[in-house]
C-alpha cells in the first residue's frame, strides 16, 4: 500500500519523457521540414537576351599561302574563327599560339571555295 500510495502522490507516469541515451560524440541537425517557395514576384525582370550572334562567329578568312593551298586542293577555306551563307561539310578548329581560333571550314560539293572566297574578297 506504501508502494501505491507512493506512485499516487508522484503523479502519472505514463506522459513522463524518456532521456535520449546518446551514444554518438557527434550531433549530426535533424532535418526539418522545407517549404516549396512561393515568390511574391519573379527575381529576374526580364528575359536573358540571346549573346550568340551567328554573323560574328568568324572574324576574317586567313589569307597564308597554306591557306590559299586548301582552298585550291581541298574545297576548303581557312578563317580567323569569331557565317558567310554557305552550308559547311565540316569545320576543325585549333588554338593559334597568339590565342586566336582557326577553323578550317569545308565546304559542301554544291559550294565552291574558290567562288565564296571571291565573294568575300580573298582572291
Amino acid at each position: 500500500a506504501a508502494k501505491a500510495a507512493k506512485a499516487v502522490k508522484s503523479g502519472p507516469t505514463f506522459n513522463r519523457k524518456a532521456k535520449k541515451i546518446r551514444t554518438k560524440v557527434t550531433f549530426h541537425r535533424p532535418r526539418t521540414l522545407k517549404k516549396e517557395r512561393n515568390p511574391k514576384y519573379p527575381r529576374i525582370s526580364a528575359p536573358p537576351r540571346n549573346k550568340l550572334d551567328h554573323y560574328q562567329i568568324l572574324k576574317f578568312p586567313l589569307t597564308t599561302e597554306s591557306a590559299m593551298k586548301k582552298i585550291e586542293d581541298n574545297n576548303t577555306l581557312v578563317f580567323i574563327v569569331d557565317m558567310y551563307d554557305i552550308q559547311a561539310k565540316k569545320v576543325n578548329t585549333l588554338i593559334r599560339p597568339d590565342g586566336t581560333k582557326k577553323a578550317y571550314v569545308r565546304l559542301t560539293p554544291d559550294y565552291d571555295a574558290l567562288d565564296v572566297a571571291n565573294k568575300i574578297g580573298i582572291i
